[in-house]
Parts: structure tokens; sequence; C-alpha cells
């Protein structure tokens, strides 16, 4: 398992990870060794010593009818008595797209549309709900595409990468319809800002955006979460709405084992936990990750301790 989006429906913890498999794909800068064909839901009610079920495969690349390949993270959402899951995959052009797909119960299975989201492109979806709003936050570099893109859309080129002291590119979040399936507005950049008020710079590997986006609320405040990719460190910045700018706050956590690290943050009877992936268990390869989750704490005023990875 990898990328993990938790959810509390019904009362239990829905875990909603990648599925890392060994395809024999060669490992390379894009990615392709992330050669994932389908996702499991898994469940528990208890987060750190509960029995943890598989509810098996509920949603596999042969059965979307848009799928290319490599399907990537997800996440999921509940609204009006139906549940959401909301992907990352390649189309027939090898170009990534976000997908949505629905079913009756947060088990699955999950019926997928017929198409990908409109406007929609990169990777990494994360839906956040506020007062009856739906947002969803997505991008990643590299592999993951979003330098292929301004202004929602498609470069001529290919692809640009500022210079180093130039702003780093920046994840999107868009509202989502009120049938969840589709944006309701155009994507908005998400703009994190440094100590001055200026925009994270591109050169700035540790604190930048690189993939991994995930959205939580603490005590009224926005908290912006992601992954530095390359620098391999989960950060976080904070803001009040939903939208941003949201200023840069600090680490939650180092390094892990293995390449990068892919993490959510979720409440579950009374106490915060950080869920996030690493390669302990395979010796090390970055294809082959496991779950793991540790508890989330806060200091008074309103940042996260941070949690040593152990890479």
């Amino acid at each position: 398992m990898a990328d993990p989006a938790v959810h509390v429906f019904k009362g239990k913890l829905y875990i909603y990870p990648s599925h890392d498999w060994e395809s024999g794909v060669s490992e390379n800068d894009s990615g392709d060794h992330f050669n994932m064909k389908d996702y499991h839901v898994f469940s528990t009610d208890d987060a750190e010593n509960g029995e943890v079920t598989d509810h098996g495969v509920i949603l596999d690349v042969k059965d979307i009818p848009w799928a290319g390949r490599q399907l990537w993270d997800s996440d999921a959402a509940y609204k009006n008595g139906k549940y959401f899951l909301y992907y990352s995959l390649k189309d027939k052009n090898d170009v990534f797209r976000l997908g949505a797909a629905c079913a009756d119960n947060p088990e699955g299975p999950f019926i997928p549309q017929s198409d990908p989201i409109r406007g929609s492109y990169s990777i990494d979806p994360c839906v956040f709900e506020d007062d009856g709003r739906y947002y969803i936050y997505f991008g990643g570099l590299w592999g993951g595409q979003l330098q292929r893109y301004r202004d929602n859309k498609a470069l001529e080129n290919g692809a640009f990468y500022p210079a180093k002291d130039e702003p780093a590119i920046c994840p999107r979040v868009a509202r989502l319809s009120g049938d969840m399936l589709q944006f309701a507005e155009e994507p908005r950049a998400v703009l994190l800002l440094d100590e001055d008020g200026k925009p994270i710079a591109a050169g700035d590997t540790k604190r930048r955006f690189f993939e991994a986006s995930w959205m939580h609320k603490y005590r009224g405040k926005y908290y912006f979460s992601y992954s530095t990719g390359d620098t391999h460190l989960l950060c976080y910045a904070t803001g009040d709405n939903p939208y941003g700018p949201f200023a840069y706050r600090g680490v939650i956590m180092t390094p892990v084992v293995g390449w990068t690290t892919h993490h959510c943050i979720t409440e579950y009877k009374g106490k915060w936990y950080l869920f996030h992936h690493d390669c302990v268990p395979s010796g090390g390869k970055t294809w082959l990750r496991s779950l793991k989750v540790t508890e989330l704490k806060y200091n008074s005023d309103g940042t996260i301790q941070k949690i040593e990875g152990g890479g």
C-alpha cells in the first residue's frame, strides 16, 4: 500500500491507498515503475491496535473506459448517501487525468464515469469538505506532469520549469460541482508563501511543493500539507480559507526509507493521526511501499510537532 487517503465513514477508518506490485517495469524519473493497476480499500475501528479488513478490489484499470495505464493516488468523499472515489490515471495518450467513480458503500465497488473530469490534469487528488462545499486539490511534478501546464492549458513545448529564484510551480484547487463529478470552476493556483510573504521559490527545494496535497482543518485554521519530492520532506502551511494563500510553517516528517513520502492527516476518536508510507519491508524498493500510521500532535500555538521518519 502507498499514498494513503483515510476518512471516517460509518464510525470506522476507511483507508484508500494505491496498490503497489512487482510489474517488472524498469525504474526511471518519469515513474513508469509505479505501474499500479487497481485499488483495494481497508477498514479498521482502531488506528493503533485494531484488526484491518481488506475489502478487496474496488476499482480496476480494465473497468475504466478511458484508461491507459498507471492508476496512481486516490481520495474518497461522501455526500448525500453516495461515496465518491477520485483517482489519477493516464489516458490512452499517456496524459494524466483525474477520474471519478461512485458507490453506495465506502467499500465499493466503485463505478467509474465514462470520461475523466473535464479540464483535469496531473495527479494526487485530495478532496476536502468545508461548510457543505467540496474542494479538490491536485498536482505533482516530474512524472506527475504538472510542469506541462500553465493557466490550466497544456504547453505546446511540453514542459516549463521556473528558474531557481522564480516562484515555484503551485498545486491546484477547484470547487467540485453539486453532483461531485466535475469542477465547478476553473482550477486556481494554491499559493505557498515564505516567512516574508513572498511565493516560495523553485530553488527552495526543501520547502517548495512537489506532490501529495492534503488539506485538513484544526481550530479554525486550514492546514495544507504536501511532499517536497526529491528532498523527501513532508511540510505544511496554514491559511484562513480553502483557497489560500498558505504561509509555510515547517516540517511534519523528516525523510523515510524510500524515494519520497505521501501522506494524509485524519482525526479519529479524539486523536489526530498521520498515515504515510515507506519502503522498509521491501528493503528500500521504492515501487513496493507499505503503510504506516503515527499519532500527530500539535503545540499550543497550533504548530505541528515534527515526526522523525527514520530514513
